[in-house]
């Protein structure tokens, strides 16, 4: 073969090895952003089901709303979701790191927590939802749920009258 058709061989080679490469690159990046098999896809809607939370890992959030200094006891945020099946149980990737759950009040009052923040393996933001505070049921203005976020530098995602929880994925 003369040195002309080997060059020729070479840059062919060379030119289908790369056309090879760049066809595979989407679909690698498009694999990692997959959620993880036991991920939900779409919008998953948690029950506020007493029973199911009574059965969970009770924990304590303290901190103060509004100049009332609280206790409350009730369960982490995370620990609901993954009882519930919006949240996978392993430590979160790809897809899942933009899911967020919406926490909406009676009154229309709303506030967002990326799950991100949320898992325990990741941002370790302790979240709790509660019916009780300063060991007393929740007063009819507070409850029937009462979402603590202790540790935020002031009490804005503190969610009073909590009437449901939607993980959805992030616009």
């Amino acid at each position: 073969m003369t040195a002309p058709h080997r060059l020729r061989r070479y840059v062919l080679i060379a030119a289908l090895a790369s056309a090879s490469v760049q066809a595979a690159e989407p679909h690698r990046h498009s694999a990692k952003s997959l959620p993880s098999p036991s991920s939900p896809t779409g919008p998953v809607e948690v029950a506020l089901d007493e029973a199911m939370i009574a059965r969970l890992p009770q924990v304590t959030a303290t901190g103060e709303a509004h100049g009332r200094k609280l206790s409350c006891e009730g369960v982490a945020l995370h620990e609901l979701l993954r009882a519930s099946g919006a949240m996978p149980a392993a430590p979160l990737r790809g897809a899942d790191l933009a899911r967020v759950a919406v926490v909406r009040a009676r009154d229309g009052y709303r506030a967002a927590f990326s799950l991100a923040e949320l898992d325990p393996s990741l941002g370790q933001h302790l979240v709790v939802l509660s019916r009780r505070c300063n060991g007393e049921a929740l007063a009819a203005e507070d409850g029937p749920w009462r979402l603590i976020a202790p540790g935020e530098s002031r009490p804005a995602r503190w969610v009073r009258q909590v009437e449901s929880i939607r993980v959805v994925d992030a616009p």
